[in-house]
């Protein structure tokens, strides 16, 4: 497998947030909100709230939110989520705002600039903390999984997905020329620069008529049972 290569911590200029937001990736954020919630589904139906209210109200920390692209999709589902969903890119964020605006949502999911690695949050916050695709941008991704632990309430969920890295370089460059051929020249240098996730694709990521994006490992937890010690290694 090839060693670890961080990609930039920050995607900030607004032509990589325009370019990432371009791909079509509604199958893998359909995916991992069908995982998230076969994973914490019958626990956040059980909360206190859940009878009274006749749905839950879900306090939701998505870390790394990009476009807010799987927040806009797990509201989709129900509307008993109230969403935080954070991130350290600006140029993300702005993308995000109209996302959110154009899909109705403003009133249920609340953009924050915040860097995962030190939540502004108060300590168990959050029913769920759920995150897609970010361990590979940090450092030290231990950092970022334990803020997502203290600002989880007791007996809730967290829920990490990432991807997978490919053998060798030469599998990249295959990767890249079959599945990215129709991207842009950006696009392609987005896909080689974070090679974790191609060999998960199963389609071109900038043909809108169809597509599967990585969909990678993911670990699922119920507080505190999350081993720190060698995530991200």
């Amino acid at each position: 497998m090839l060693t670890r290569v961080l990609e930039p911590e920050v995607m900030d200029s607004s032509e990589e947030a325009i370019d990432y937001d371009a791909m079509d990736h509604s199958e893998v954020n359909r995916k991992f909100v069908d995982d998230l919630l076969a994973f914490a589904g019958n626990r956040l139906l059980a909360l206190p709230d859940a009878e009274e209210m006749g749905t839950p109200l879900v306090e939701v920390l998505d870390m790394g939110t990009g476009t807010a692209q799987i927040p806009i999709e797990l509201c989709r589902r129900g509307e008993g989520f109230r969403i935080v969903a954070c991130d350290l890119s600006t140029s993300m964020l702005e993308v995000a705002i109209m996302k959110i605006d154009i899909a109705g949502l403003r009133w249920r999911v609340f953009l924050s600039h915040a860097d995962a690695k030190r939540l502004p949050y108060e300590s168990e916050r959050f029913e769920v903390v759920m995150s897609n695709s970010i361990v590979h941008h940090i450092p030290e991704p231990k950092l970022a999984l334990q803020e997502g632990v203290r600002v989880l309430k007791p007996g809730g969920a967290i829920f990490v997905r990432d991807l997978l890295r490919p053998e060798d370089n030469a599998t990249v460059g295959h990767l890249v020329d079959t599945y990215a051929a129709g991207c842009n020249d950006h696009q392609r240098a987005m896909f080689r620069r974070f090679p974790a996730g191609l060999a998960e694709l199963g389609g071109n990521p900038c043909d809108r008529r169809g597509v599967r994006l990585p969909t990678g490992n993911s670990a699922t937890h119920k507080r505190p049972a999350l081993d720190l010690g060698g995530a991200g290694k």
